[in-house]
């Protein structure tokens, strides 16, 4: 840990940002690699119905990874913060919670997802083309959802202690396991949906099983022993402040993603199909900016923790700079291969002309939206609940969904397609405004506490 401190205490902002941030802008590469690799291998079957399955099928598969947020993010505020103070006993007691929480509700949501398969099937939008397709990859996804949700809670973890690069391999273990499969399974088994579901089960097992590797080797200083969980003292509530808003995160994406599936659907299964392309696509985009960002938030918990507003502030501005010079040189780079990128995945006309549209629509926002994942991460960081719930509802509740409709009504297809970045637009405006807010209360309370001390 003694190196970990002197990252988060002394070493240069730049060093420290890129020895937090790399690993896991890596590991998001990893995440867009396996995710493409899905519907490659899919779209080789040249099945569109397949294709448009697996689209409708993710927005429900993302609801683990959103729950495994729940304790990751949560978890790894709360933990960097508690280090940040000094409170090693803690840490361990949230890393305790946050193991055995993940996996109990993992069951539960599991057993859920399948006595309700048919249910969930129907709301989110499968037709009679789509609806077995997306019942075989939803049912074995499901009896992974445990591992997938411990999975993605740990990840996020050990970045909380600063074992970024442990969370990293951890990470490329799954997908690479999972790349790996994607092809004997899908293709050469001939298994198509099933085949990409069981490699992405196995893959989050091999991710469990690492991780669970580090801790039995007690590489880390925080814990999973049973002895050391604790929900009462502020450790549930601690969690939760954070997990909530960022786990409803990628539910709201969830849920929007259903609902522009619905609204999409209304227009044929091609449509749906494309949209799940040229999202595949623009994840190179969003989730390395997300990687970078999500990389500093133990940085930003640690000095809010220790009250050092000038390093905080000196992170936050260091990692936006990145974030638009990245932003704007991926979103240049896939402008440029647009149709070379939406033909790698399928070889379909109508598809193909669809995604190119898709893909220019969903740049539009490129080269800022990292200010946006950063702002969020900052007031996750700092335990800023309320805040990171109301970015979080407004992005995918309150702006997107309703857009959608909106757009819908007034242009047709065209105004569903331009759905997110009119959404981002007002996104972005909104989080840059409450950042600001935060740090000038943060501001006047240290100068506070400054002047309390000098009196006393």
């Amino acid at each position: 840990m003694k190196s970990n401190q002197y990252l988060f205490e002394e070493a240069s902002v730049p060093r420290a940002v890129a020895t937090m941030a790399v690993p896991t802008i890596i590991s998001m590469l990893v995440v867009v690699i396996y995710n493409m690799a899905d519907t490659f291998f899919i779209g080789k079957t040249n099945d569109a119905m397949q294709v448009a399955a697996v689209s409708l099928a993710t927005p429900v598969f993302m609801v683990f990874m959103a729950l495994g947020n729940l304790f990751g993010i949560g978890g790894s505020s709360a933990i960097s913060r508690a280090l940040g103070e000094q409170r090693q006993e803690r840490a361990r007691q949230l890393s305790s919670f946050c193991c055995y929480g993940s996996l109990g509700l993992g069951l539960i949501v599991a057993a859920s997802f399948l006595l309700g398969m048919n249910g969930i099937l129907k709301m989110i939008g499968a037709s009679e083309n789509t609806f077995q397709y997306a019942k075989e990859y939803l049912t074995y996804i499901s009896f992974g959802g445990p591992f997938i949700m411990f999975g993605t809670a740990f990840g996020n973890i050990l970045r909380g202690e600063g074992a970024a690069k442990e969370s990293m391999i951890g990470n490329l273990i799954g997908t690479v396991t999972n790349i790996i499969l994607d092809p004997v399974m899908i293709l050469w088994l001939g298994w198509g949906v099933t085949g990409a579901a069981v490699a992405t089960v196995i893959g989050n097992m091999a991710a469990c099983l690492f991780y669970l590797m580090h801790f039995l080797k007690k590489k880390s200083s925080l814990s999973i022993r049973l002895r050391d969980f604790k929900m009462g003292e502020g450790i549930a509530v601690g969690v939760m402040a954070i997990g909530i808003p960022a786990s409803l995160n990628n539910i709201l994406m969830s849920c929007a993603n259903i609902v522009l599936n619905n609204v999409l659907a209304k227009y044929g299964d091609t449509p749906v199909a494309a949209m799940g392309v040229a999202m595949k696509a623009n994840m190179l985009v969003v989730l390395l900016q997300i990687g970078l960002c999500a990389g500093i938030q133990p940085l930003i918990g640690y000095s809010y923790g220790a009250r050092n507003s000038k390093r905080l502030k000196k992170v936050f501005g260091f990692t936006g700079l990145c974030a638009v010079v990245m932003g704007t040189a991926l979103t240049v780079l896939m402008v440029a291969a647009r149709q070379a990128v939406i033909q790698a995945f399928i070889n379909d006309s109508q598809v193909i002309r669809y995604g190119i549209q898709m893909v220019i629509a969903l740049q539009l926002t490129g080269p800022v939206i990292g200010i946006l994942f950063l702002c969020i991460n900052t007031i996750q960081g700092m335990g800023k609940a309320l805040p990171s719930l109301v970015l979080t509802i407004c992005r995918q509740g309150l702006v997107f969904i309703p857009l959608v409709f909106l757009l819908n009504r007034l242009f047709g297809l065209d105004g569903v397609i331009y759905a997110q970045a009119a959404a981002d637009v007002v996104s972005i405006i909104l989080a840059m405004l409450i950042c600001w807010r935060i740090f000038a209360a943060l501001d006047r309370q240290l100068k506070a506490e400054q002047s309390r001390i000098a009196q006393e």
